[in-house]
């Protein structure tokens, strides 16, 4: 039988200027990301979204999301295999598509893995172990585009 796990966030707007959204134009996008027992995560839309530059955006979040489930899924595969990473470093990219609605979607994500092993006869299985990292990711499990990856694997 399938384990179900629950999640809660609480997002707060705290973006009122003292009218509301009386104007499109008369309020900020800042609002804040709670989670009991952590630290709040400041956020705002995106600059291109009348948002503060200095404040993490829900795109860039979703895409530290696929990029750390891969990453945390990968070292767990390395580490029941025996092979050892000594370091790991994400450059991640995403492409997300406006329509003229003003609605949109996010169509591709690619990860540049930098990846550190100390041992150069399982550089070919480390790279396989990215195709199966994507497998049983469960945020790229939920997406409807794909998430590719372009790993590179160095020896410590």
């Amino acid at each position: 039988m399938a384990k179900t796990h629950h999640y809660q966030s609480t997002i707060r707007w705290t973006g009122n200027k003292g009218t509301g959204t009386s104007g499109y134009r008369d309020y900020e996008r800042s609002h804040t990301v709670s989670i009991d027992g952590k630290p709040d995560i400041l956020t705002s839309s995106d600059p291109s979204f009348r948002g503060d530059k200095s404040r993490h955006n829900p795109e860039e979040l979703f895409l530290s999301s696929l990029s750390s489930c891969h990453m945390l899924w990968f070292l767990h595969l390395c580490s029941d295999a025996g092979i050892v990473v000594t370091a790991y470093e994400d450059h991640a990219e995403g492409t997300m598509e406006e329509n003229p609605d003003g609605s949109g979607q996010f169509s591709d994500v690619l990860l540049k893995p930098v990846v550190t092993i100390t041992d150069a006869t399982r550089a070919d299985e480390t790279q396989r172990l990215h195709h199966k990292a994507n497998q049983m990711c469960f945020i790229a499990r939920s997406v409807n585009f794909p998430v590719r990856h372009e790993p590179v694997i160095n020896i410590s």
